[in-house]
């Protein structure tokens, strides 16, 4: 077994190394999602095959397309101090009566 260094400033060596092939897919632009689909039936009767079109129809009337709703935050219900003492008091008087 061989190795085989590698200069990399005057005076600094490494160690080479095969560097790893970056992952490529064969298609052309890979991340690009198309607009087009197959033609959709909206609420008001007409058939789509733009997915910009459909949506916007759809919100126009109101629509939520499901997996894009944003649900309302929900509100933290906080106990009043009284409560708080309370609820502390009982948990004394319990554990000091076991």
């Amino acid at each position: 077994m061989t190795v085989e260094l590698v200069e990399i400033e005057p005076g600094r060596w490494r160690v080479k190394r095969r560097e790893p092939q970056p992952a490529r897919s064969d298609l052309p632009m890979p991340h690009v999602i198309s607009d087009i689909m197959e033609p959709t039936e909206q609420v008001d009767g007409k058939f789509y095959t733009s997915k910009r079109q459909y949506r916007a129809v759809g919100r126009a009337l109101g629509l939520t397309e499901v997996g894009n709703e944003k649900p309302k935050p929900r509100k933290k219900i906080l106990p009043d101090g009284d409560a708080i003492v309370r609820s502390v008091k009982k948990a004394i008087e319990k554990y000091q009566s076991s």
